[in-house]
């Protein structure tokens, strides 16, 4: 693959976004890609913002993704969609968890959590909407969420041809290996 392609993952700290970075560029390494990751931490360790830059191809001399340039989005929250859209290219995919983790200034009741949200981006680029932490919690696992929305990303951006079971073993606690596999397994089933 000559041409770069441009992934960003969004969410809130404690949902795991690094871990489903790591295992992504893991994956992408292995197959032979040039990688490059850069993670950008919130004010907080857990309710804070968390995006995370993967570029990979044939030759990657930047980890940062500009605006207008992702192929594809990965929002496991979707007003943090909603806060990055500029960055999706035309044409790009959009992959949202549709849950609601209110802000602080919403949770103080400063302002109101964006309506409309869904319709919106639905308006501006292919989009894939589902309730990836109900799939966990049903799956047994809330904490799996980001391997469902890592299933998904897979499936939206064609990265079949890789071992994905090998590398959610390389990275998960082993007790935790079957259940991430049925989560991505089933994240996939969403696209």
């Amino acid at each position: 693959m000559k041409q770069v392609k441009n992934i960003l993952l969004v969410g809130v700290g404690g949902q795991g976004t690094i871990l489903a970075s790591k295992i992504l560029s893991a994956g992408l390494i292995e197959a032979g890609y040039d990688v490059k990751m850069s993670e950008i931490h919130g004010m907080s360790q857990r309710g804070g913002n968390v995006s995370t830059q993967i570029r990979f191809g044939e030759k990657v001399y930047s980890p940062i993704i500009g605006k207008g340039e992702a192929d594809l989005i990965v929002a496991f929250e979707k007003m943090e969609a909603l806060r990055w859209i500029e960055y999706l290219k035309e044409g790009g995919k959009v992959v949202i968890n549709d849950v609601e983790i209110p802000s602080v200034p919403i949770q103080l009741g400063k302002v109101e959590y964006p309506q409309g949200i869904l319709e919106e981006l639905s308006n501006k680029a292919t989009t894939y909407i589902f309730k990836a932490t109900e799939i966990a919690e049903k799956l047994g696992n809330p904490k799996t969420m980001n391997i469902v929305l890592l299933g998904a990303l897979v499936k939206a951006i064609e990265l079949p041809d890789i071992d994905w079971k090998k590398i959610i073993r390389d990275h998960v606690k082993p007790g935790y290996a079957q259940i991430n596999e049925m989560a991505f397994q089933t994240g996939q089933s969403q696209v």
